[in-house]
């Protein structure tokens, strides 16, 4: 199977996934993701579920080994590893809906609130973290339970 079967072109998106593109797309995110992926010359490629990947990503901010803007997923690691990991492009996916959910770039904000309120009760900006909670803990590689006790 290549890198284009798997990424899901065979079948397209469900109506759900058109609906969070058509969302990411009107409310500006997937465009700022783009301009970031495009400034941090990563490899943009077409994903599964009407996704964007943008592999090989190398700024220093955020420390993340992958994270979202509207519907493009900024990897450090190449398409084919973030692929090849479905747990992890199921989480990443799942932040994509709430951008939706969020009217796009508001998600930004708030997240941030999240994860600074996650820090002051877990130690670590995902365990206690609203959006991170919903996305999978464990598929975003965030401990489930809290490191010390508030």
């Amino acid at each position: 199977m290549t890198l284009r079967q798997h990424a899901g072109s065979v079948n397209g998106p469900t109506t759900a996934q058109r609906l969070r593109r058509a969302a990411n797309l009107l409310n500006g995110s997937t465009l700022a993701g783009l301009a970031v992926a495009l400034a941090a010359r990563t490899r943009i490629s077409r994903g599964p579920r009407g996704l964007i990947i943008a592999a090989g990503y190398r700024w220093r901010l955020p420390f993340a080994g992958a994270y979202t803007l509207g519907n493009v997923v900024l990897c450090r690691s190449t398409a084919a590893d973030l692929l090849s990991r479905p747990a992890l492009l199921g989480h990443e996916e799942r932040h994509c809906s709430q951008y939706a959910w969020c009217l796009g770039l508001p998600f930004i904000p708030l997240y941030l609130a999240a994860a600074g309120w996650s820090v002051l009760r877990s130690g670590n900006p995902g365990t206690a973290n609203i959006f991170e909670r919903r996305a999978g803990l464990a598929a975003g590689g965030y401990p489930l339970r809290a490191a010390r006790q508030p």
